[in-house]
């Protein structure tokens, strides 16, 4: 995809928000100039699932890091703050996600890049905003949850709260991210101004729950948002839920009390009306389950069919993988990673014109693009061997594969 083809985004970003988010803009067509430490940023190390790795690239790099080229520089050093300053005085994009104040420290802020390029798109990611009485705490995914109130809904009245099994705020947060300097680029596209966008995981998070949100806060508010067992949420009626069958689980979707009395043959849940459906609707949510118990998913499934009642089966990953509808839409795509070895990534999520951005770069290896885009800045080969004996850079001399959408 040649959406934003000429648009160049500077990224300091680490760990998963701001990766993700730039990954976004280079499947539009961006060019992603990734800036790391000559270390290795965090999400070379870090691979969750102790640290499961494909051929030492980790899970937490390979999600998020694909369409970029990435430039290995010590921002510590007098040479290596100089390379950075000179991208970003002909960005188009600087984003950062480091907590407040650090990139004003490295010269960096946006008033400073501002200054010799009016135009810029500054975009800071950070974990409750670049202000207020939690700026200086670090925000995580986890904690986010916590404090926003999705842990709670995501729990039961039985369970207590429970994280989402993802890191969901950072996936919000990331997709956030990038409408907003979609949109602040739409606006320089018309005006010429520049802009500063700020996305926080605290928003984020809360945005998330805008359905649950804003049911709570307008008329009566409930003792608490947990959910009740079965249930898919404390404002849904019943039967909102997920049940077990006899050899798995089934959810039930939006549907009248007497169509699922008569779909499952029990007459007793018919006999509910109007208000019990949300007030009595752990007890309505047991007499179907129990019904559920007695047949295996496909069986219900089926039926449930047959009667037009909105419902699926709870799939698990691999049945993920092998569900007919998935693979027709390519939510997958297996292709050659950087070191030869076949990697399988979650696809971009959008389709332009019937068609899904191609992977023109799968996650590179550390300071694969760095000599060349020194070479860009006017680096000579000269100037970029001194610097990388000095440490200032680091080059990575493997041929990097290029990728081929399996």
């Amino acid at each position: 995809m040649d959406f934003l083809k000429g648009i160049r985004v500077v990224s300091f970003n680490h760990f998963l928000l701001g990766p993700v988010g730039m990954q976004i803009l280079g499947d539009l067509g961006a060019d992603i100039i990734a800036i790391e430490p000559v270390e290795g940023a965090f999400q070379r190390k870090w691979g969750g699932v102790n640290s499961k790795t494909v051929d030492g690239q980790t899970m937490l790099f390979l999600l998020g890091n694909r369409n970029k080229r990435s430039l290995a520089l010590d921002l510590k050093s007098a040479e290596g703050l100089e390379i950075a300053k000179r991208l970003t005085k002909e960005a188009d994009v600087v984003c950062e996600n480091f907590r407040p104040g650090v990139m004003e420290k490295l010269g960096l802020g946006y008033s400073q890049i501002a200054g010799h390029n009016p135009s810029v798109i500054f975009a800071a990611a950070s974990g409750f905003g670049a202000d207020g009485p939690y700026a200086d705490k670090p925000g995580q995914d986890l904690i986010i949850q916590a404090m926003s109130g999705l842990a709670a809904i995501t729990g039961t009245t039985e369970s207590g709260p429970r994280p989402v099994g993802v890191s969901a705020v950072d996936h919000h947060g990331a997709a956030l991210l990038a409408m907003g300097i979609l949109a602040a680029l739409f606006r320089r596209a018309t005006t010429g101004r520049g802009c500063r966008v700020d996305v926080n995981l605290l928003s984020a998070a809360i945005d998330l729950q805008i359905e649950s949100f804003t049911c709570f806060l307008n008329g009566p508010r409930p003792d608490s948002v947990a959910a009740q067992k079965f249930s898919g949420g404390w404002y849904f009626s019943a039967p909102y839920g997920i049940f077990p069958t006899a050899d798995g689980h089934l959810a039930i979707s939006l549907t009248s009390l007497d169509t699922l009395a008569e779909a499952l043959a029990a007459p007793r849940i018919a006999e509910f009306k109007g208000a019990d459906e949300y007030e009595r609707r752990e007890e309505i949510n047991g007499l179907v389950a129990n019904v559920l118990r007695q047949r295996s998913t496909s069986a219900w499934a089926e039926i449930l069919t047959r009667h037009k009642i909105w419902h699926s089966p709870v799939n698990d990953y691999a049945s993920v993988v092998r569900d007919p509808q998935v693979a027709h839409n390519q939510s997958f795509v297996t292709l050659p990673g950087a070191t030869g070895t076949p990697i399988t990534l979650v696809s971009h999520p959008v389709k332009y014109d019937g068609k899904s951005p191609e992977v023109r770069l799968v996650p590179q290896p550390m300071g694969a693009q760095t000599g060349e885009i020194l070479a860009e800045l006017g680096y000579s080969e000269t100037e970029i061997a001194k610097l990388e004996q000095k440490g200032v850079v680091l080059r990575h001399t493997a041929q990097h594969a290029e990728a081929k959408t399996a």
